[in-house]
């Protein structure tokens, strides 16, 4: 299962930020998805940053990586693997 959360429609409501990110990482952990695909957007970077230091603090150690995409600067995937978490 591959889940998407697109910031696009949020991106200037810090608290409305967090409960998507709080939301699509709960579901991702109840549904064991093999990944989650979250789009801050290309703009100047600092959603994207917001989002990282936010995975890094509230959720790390329940995924195995982040992945940047090299092809879209406006895309992160966050990684899970069942066997190792």
């Amino acid at each position: 299962m591959k889940l998407k959360l697109d910031l696009h429609r949020v991106f200037s409501n810090g608290s409305a930020i967090e409960s998507a990110l709080h939301e699509i990482m709960g579901e991702a952990i109840e549904k064991r998805a093999e990944y989650v695909e979250i789009i801050p957007g290309k703009g100047s970077g600092q959603l994207k940053k917001s989002v990282l230091r936010f995975l890094e603090k509230e959720y790390k150690g329940r995924y195995t990586r982040i992945e940047k995409d090299d092809k879209n600067f406006g895309r992160l995937f966050v990684h899970f693997n069942w066997n190792k978490l």
